[in-house]
């Protein structure tokens, strides 16, 4: 099998995760604070704004739905030193090859788990995690088991308190494929925001679409000052706008799920 993690040619201790020709992930063990791609940012930005503020006494849990490079489980532990984390990440062999070439630094917190999302949170103990980041493809798509009724449920299950649940899936306007996943979210949570590029918005190309549904009410205004300050600005809906997005789609089910769409050519 051909190495999926590859040095960065400019950055020295830098790698790339690629599945394929597709760069999944950006890893620099050096400075975990440096997130490369731009949904990354609006990732950390969104736990910065719902979590990661909390009580210095209070000890978060995180879960995460797919590993990758485990770019955004290196910065949560660089951001906020002691918190829990669980990685679910079925790829065994990808799992090795970080930890050889970039591994976790001592006393991370970080426990990677080789199991896929679905069996992950079904083992999960209910009301444990503070936060869980759906960021799982099977090359360019979503698997389609991550985002039906059932497994929303036991994302309900898992999570306790004010807790956050945040997905980042691909797909292209008219966008039924997150629509589904959006009305599944709206009936379980009852706060949703979602976000894009505005290319992606409009319907010029396809691209990542971040959704994040809470139990405490976001800082929406928060969110979007600091996106429009980042490098790629994301447009977002949140309050009654969010929850009208989904316009009455309703998620998959077990045994009728279908993956995210995938890019259709090289421009996307």
């Amino acid at each position: 099998m051909n190495d999926r993690v590859v040095p960065d040619r400019d950055v020295p201790g830098a790698f790339w995760v690629r599945f394929g020709p597709t760069q999944q992930s950006f890893v620099d063990p050096d400075r975990p604070d440096f997130l490369l791609f731009e949904y990354v940012q609006h990732l950390a930005m969104l736990l910065d704004h719902t979590l990661l503020d909390a009580p210095a006494e209070r000890r978060l849990r995180v879960v995460h739905i797919g590993g990758a490079g485990m770019t955004l489980p290196r910065w949560v532990a660089w951001r906020r030193p002691g918190t829990a984390q669980v990685v679910c990440e079925p790829d065994v062999a990808l799992t090795e090859e970080v930890r050889r070439k970039a591994p976790l630094p001592p006393r991370s917190g970080i426990k990677v788990r080789d199991v896929d999302g679905r069996a992950g949170l079904r083992a999960m103990q209910g009301a444990w995690a503070d936060a869980v980041i759906v960021d799982a493809f099977d090359g360019a798509q979503v698997p389609g088991e991550l985002a039906t009724a059932e497994s929303l449920d036991d994302l309900r299950r898992v999570t306790r308190g004010e807790a956050v649940v945040v997905f980042n899936v691909t797909d292209r306007a008219p966008f039924a494929w997150a629509k589904r996943l959006a009305g599944g979210l709206a009936e379980r949570w009852p706060h949703l925001m979602v976000g894009m590029e505005p290319v992606v918005q409009k319907g010029k190309r396809f691209g990542n679409l971040l959704l994040c549904a809470s139990d405490a009410r976001p800082d929406a205004r928060g969110v979007e000052r600091e996106s429009r300050g980042l490098p790629v600005g994301y447009r977002w809906l949140s309050g009654r706008d969010a929850r009208a997005w989904p316009g009455g789609a309703e998620p998959f089910a077990d045994g009728e799920e279908e993956p995210s769409p995938g890019p259709a050519g090289r421009g996307w």
